[in-house]
């Protein structure tokens, strides 16, 4: 994680509409380390601007709300931290990438910061439809996926894998939000639930 210093960094040239590589990654390490310091509540672009040395329009157009930036740290640390596994078997994939995602959740303060946006995401509007459309779609993706190969293999209906992402998504915001990450003996069983297969573990 990038180390956090008081200085402010110098502006740095914007280049309209296209990002600037290195402008945009001065703007991510700057709101990664603003959400390990003071989490989601504490977070806002005009700090991270500030930190980065960037126009706060220039942010602005690339991310339209705190929570699309917050959005696209959480997904840079996430995709880092959590591997696709791609056993061959549906309940073994489930497992190991549910528990690999809840070790995240605990140890990482992307994890506190999604909790923070999900309780803002219910009294204002803009946190909201980031949450329901650019986050959830993005974040489920990969659960999406190894449903539909669970399918492809007869493991699973294929007309069922909406349902069972909405239940694996259910399952595991519940164990965020109570503080229940640490639970990792249960996550075969309940996997097996959710897509309907006798656990044999």
């Amino acid at each position: 994680m990038t180390s956090f210093t008081k200085s402010v960094a110098k502006p740095r040239k914007s280049v309209g509409a296209r990002r600037n590589p290195e402008a945009e990654a001065a703007v991510l390490a700057a709101a990664r380390d603003l959400v390990s310091e003071k989490g989601y509540t504490g977070f806002s672009v005009e700090e991270v601007a500030r930190r980065a040395g960037s126009g706060k329009t220039t942010i602005y157009r690339w991310y339209p709300t705190r929570a699309d930036l917050f959005i696209a740290i959480y997904t840079a640390e996430r995709h880092a931290s959590v591997p696709v596994p791609d056993t061959g078997d549906l309940l073994d994939d489930l497992e190991q990438y549910t528990i690999s995602l809840w070790r995240f959740w605990a140890s990482h303060p992307a994890g506190a910061a999604l909790k923070s946006l999900i309780a803002e995401a219910q009294g204002t509007t803009e946190a909201l439809e980031a949450l329901r459309h650019r986050f959830l779609p993005a974040r489920t993706a990969d659960v999406r996926q190894m449903l539909k190969k669970g399918a492809k293999r007869g493991q699973i209906r294929e007309e069922d894998v909406d349902d069972k992402v909405s239940l694996w998504v259910g399952l595991s915001w519940l164990k965020l939000l109570v503080n229940e990450l640490d639970q990792e003996s249960s996550v075969r069983r309940l996997m097996a639930q959710i897509a309907g297969i006798r656990s044999t573990g």
